[in-house]
């Protein structure tokens, strides 16, 4: 896994204000982002305004607002929870002498640092790859100019169509390259499918203790850390439950608010365990005033992938920071919907592990109902 400095660069954070009814703790994820990608908050700015500023996005006068903290913090960078076009973030660079990252370039800059499998890495640099190559309009001017160079390109190509033409080679090879890894994957998922146990995928918002729970369901000893986007690469075990047997349950990459749909495409292919899975155990941190809007932005992620349709069960977690005690809540139909828990402490994990282990029986016996007839119709075929 990559390292970065301990003391990591020094960042002014942009935060601005179109309207939002949360922007504290979009303040705050910010602060959380910088701090997983490495990074130190030295200076924040703030604003408030109608709408973006098609040149500098936040407008000339709180441009020299930022530069000033940048001169007074000795920073290093500016970071922008917002997405910047490439004129814009040309445009911030030349005019505050400063490295300048937007939201999207940030979360894919933790992806970078997080992914550890080689279908992750993978995954990461075709994100990375296809968010370059919208700053390759008209983003790099220096590239504009012909370069000669024996066996590199046609006659008159510049070297921005030559950077163009080498960077969808890449994409094109990075897709192929998944797309066979997605497809063994599939047999083996399929593998699974055929049998009785019951397949347990953990989704969730980014930091709500997906990790911390499959750790304390599995003992797998996976990552996991205080930190956004701790875990990037699914990783599936089998758990035994008295009274149902084996169920397989897969941790998988956490989700957040303005998702770059870059990152949604190249990890769809991890995401697929969600798809396929029986039951989507939705861990949430009740701890969190903003829970409600995040549980919002995962069934966004969710219904993008193509398993919004996908039974979930809450896991209401992080109860040992709150008041509440654990316990479960049925939905209108008399299934458990909600089990309130806490994967630090321990406190509600039986009651979850007897959640799962009635949806296992309840598919074990409608796959042997499945089974009996098909058995039934395949003797009244031999009988006529």
């Amino acid at each position: 896994m990559l390292e970065r400095p301990a003391a990591g660069e020094r960042a002014v954070i942009v935060q601005l204000d179109f309207g939002q009814p949360d922007i504290e703790d979009q303040l705050e994820e910010v602060r959380l982002l910088t701090e997983s990608a490495g990074g130190s908050v030295v200076a924040e700015v703030f604003g408030r305004r109608h709408s973006p500023d098609p040149k500098t996005f936040a407008g000339r006068g709180k441009v020299e607002e930022i530069a000033a903290m940048i001169a007074a913090s000795d920073a290093q960078l500016v970071i922008f929870n917002h997405p910047l076009s490439p004129v814009q973030q040309r445009n911030l660079e030349r005019d505050l002498k400063c490295r300048v990252v937007d939201r999207n370039s940030l979360i894919l800059d933790i992806f970078a640092l997080r992914a550890s499998s080689a279908e992750g890495k993978l995954q990461v640099e075709l994100a990375q790859l296809e968010h370059l190559s919208t700053r390759l309009v008209r983003g790099w001017t220096h590239l504009e100019r012909q370069r000669g160079g024996i066996g590199m390109r046609g006659p008159g190509e510049t070297q921005l169509e030559t950077d163009r033409r080498l960077l969808g080679n890449r994409v094109k090879l990075l897709k192929e390259r998944l797309k066979r890894l997605s497809r063994q994957r599939g047999v083996q998922r399929k593998a699974r499918m055929r049998g009785d146990t019951l397949n347990v995928s953990l989704v969730g918002y980014t930091n709500a203790g997906k990790s911390t729970l499959f750790n304390a369901l599995t003992h797998a000893g996976v990552y996991e850390a205080d930190q956004l986007f701790a875990t990037l690469d699914t990783t599936s075990r089998k758990l035994w439950i008295e009274g149902a047997g084996n169920i397989v349950i897969s941790d998988t990459v956490g989700f957040i608010r303005d998702l770059p749909h870059s990152l949604v495409d190249a990890f769809h292919a991890t995401l697929e365990a969600a798809v396929d899975a029986d039951i989507l155990l939705h861990v949430v941190d009740s701890a969190s005033h903003a829970r409600d809007e995040q549980m919002s932005e995962v069934d966004k992620v969710l219904e993008e992938i193509g398993a919004r349709d996908v039974p979930q069960v809450i896991a209401w977690n992080k109860i040992d920071l709150t008041e509440a005690g654990p316990g479960v809540e049925p939905d209108e139909y008399g299934n458990i919907a909600k089990v309130r828990v806490s994967a630090r402490s321990g406190e509600g994990l039986e009651l979850l592990r007897e959640t799962l282990a009635e949806y296992a029986r309840v598919k074990a016996e409608s796959r042997r109902k499945a089974l009996d007839e098909a058995s039934q119709l395949a003797q009244l075929d031999f009988t006529l």
